[in-house]
């Protein structure tokens, strides 16, 4: 089994394909893992056996009949409770929406399903992508782990920390304002956000329409854009996907090299508030590319220092119209439907009820920047400097072909160090959010460890919107040259649970 669990996903699928394993063994060896490790982990809210097991033995099928298999047909994946899946439970880490069973898949589960990935099951995440360390789960946080007492990132940390405790190869992720790349940081594996509309948002709850971005995470950069190749694409069913090719992104993790290329690195993305071992990791990074042929231009990129104060106006006020819909008179949760009360009296018991309080502070938060006197002092304001952020990252894709930095400013934090503080958990997303207002790709990759804590580092590279192979590309290329510096995946190292 630890065997199984330790191949990547390209290698599980090629041993798959090959007949050295079945579908089915290596369903049950991350199934195994998961029931070992899971109860000290908490990286799943659900997970599907008998699903699974009927994928993985649909996978075998198809290989006893001589049909052509998919590049990653029969890898597990995790995959984030955000996704609507028909018959399994998805409550986006609500208590709002516990119990609730969707009758249709999200586009990004059903293209799962195509490709014959093994959906293992759901993971656990902040509610409704509400959160930096999934300690805003209405289930408890999962663990980090590299260090089980630390967070594993937010809102995507059980699909990180799935991946780190190897429960899965591959998982699937949602970025908002770093939910992707903070966790994969963290916890020392590869997360990616596409550019803005590159993957479709149907069937993915929404929070911030105009910033939700669905991308994959796995344990190498090649497995993750196999898994990014899977997903992405045109949907007629999301009026904001991009009708456009994916980018060759699998072509890019095959052929890593930064020879010759222009590399931007943006002052306002270190200083006051950046943890040691973390920009220590980053200038070494920064000489490995300028060591592998890259040319290092320094970048001052001063909008970049409001996306922080911008984020958290958009974001709550598309939060607050998104989640309206959630009334008690559909779906979910009802409280307080005994015959005393009215509609609006079972309404607000429910939401009383349901909402955490973090989704409670951004609701109020939106529902008052758009209200009537305000909209243009808030709303409008932070759409403006959206759009001054937006023209200095095409300024700067002028002169550079990709822009790299810490992907957080500080390794995996105490469970419970930020928990009463907002704003001190706000700034884990300060290096993240730039991107996402802009709409640009971005992935994050382990670029070491923290002297200080032996904790992951991520470091960030960002691409222009439809450009998503350049990170491809570059990651490939740095991640080779930590494997070759170092003798072994730095992943092999990572603490047994």
């Amino acid at each position: 089994m630890t065997d199984i669990i330790r191949l990547t996903a390209a290698d599980t699928a090629a041993k798959i394909a090959s007949g050295e394993l079945t579908a089915v063994e290596v369903t049950e060896a991350h199934l195994a893992r998961i029931e070992a490790v899971d109860e000290k982990v908490h990286a799943f809210l659900h997970v599907d056996r008998e699903g699974a097991l009927a994928q993985a033995r649909a996978v075998d099928e198809k290989r006893a009949k001589g049909e052509k298999l998919g590049p990653l047909a029969g890898v597990p994946l995790a995959l984030k409770d955000i996704f609507t899946t028909e018959g399994v439970p998805t409550t986006v880490g609500s208590k709002i929406l516990e119990g609730w069973i969707p009758p249709y898949d999200a586009t990004v589960t059903k293209r799962l399903k195509a490709a014959d990935v093994v959906i293992l099951g759901k993971t656990n995440m902040d509610e409704f992508a509400m959160g930096s360390s999934t300690e805003n789960s209405a289930y408890g946080p999962t663990g980090n782990p590299w260090d089980l007492t630390r967070i594993p990132g937010g809102s995507g940390g059980g699909s990180s920390a799935a991946l780190a405790a190897y429960e899965a190869p591959l998982a699937i992720g949602t970025d908002t304002g770093g939910s992707i790349r903070q966790p994969a940081a963290v916890t020392g594996t590869v997360g990616v956000k596409p550019t803005y509309g590159g993957v479709s948002r149907y069937g993915m709850v929404a929070f911030s329409s105009s910033l939700d971005q669905g991308g994959p995470c796995a344990r190498t950069v090649l497995d993750a854009a196999l898994l990014h190749e899977v997903i992405a694409g045109h949907d007629p069913l999301d009026s904001t996907s991009i009708d456009a090719p994916v980018p060759p992104v699998v072509e890019a993790a095959r052929n890593g090299s930064v020879q010759g290329m222009r590399v931007g690195v943006v002052k306002q993305f270190r200083g006051e508030g950046y943890q040691a071992g973390v920009v220590q990791r980053f200038d070494e990074s920064v000489e490995l590319l300028k060591s592998l042929g890259a040319e290092i231009v320094e970048l001052d990129c001063p909008t970049f220092d409001l996306a922080l104060s911008a984020y958290y106006l958009i974001a709550p006020s598309e939060c607050s119209s998104n989640l309206a819909r959630f009334d008690a008179m559909r779906y979910g949760l009802r409280v307080g439907d005994d015959g005393t009360h009215s509609a609006e009296e079972v309404t607000a018991l429910t939401r009383e009820a349901g909402f955490g309080d973090e989704v409670k502070r951004r609701i109020i938060l939106g529902t008052y920047a758009l209200s009537s006197g305000y909209y243009d002092a808030y709303y409008g304001s932070a759409q403006k400097v959206r759009t001054l952020i937006t023209r200095e990252f095409e300024a700067a894709f002028e002169d550079v072909d990709v822009i790299v930095s810490p992907t957080t400013p500080t390794t995996a934090f105490p469970i419970g160090e930020r928990a009463d503080d907002p704003m001190a958990m706000y700034l884990a997303d300060l290096c993240t959010i730039p991107t996402n207002l802009a709409g640009n790709a971005a992935m994050s990759l382990p670029c070491g460890l923290a002297p200080e804590d032996g904790l992951p580092v991520g470091l960030q590279i960002i691409a222009p919107a439809m450009k998503d192979d350049r990170l491809y590309k570059v990651g490939a290329a740095v991640e080779a040259a930590f494997v070759e510096k170092w003798g072994h995946p730095l992943l092999e190292e990572a603490p047994s649970l």
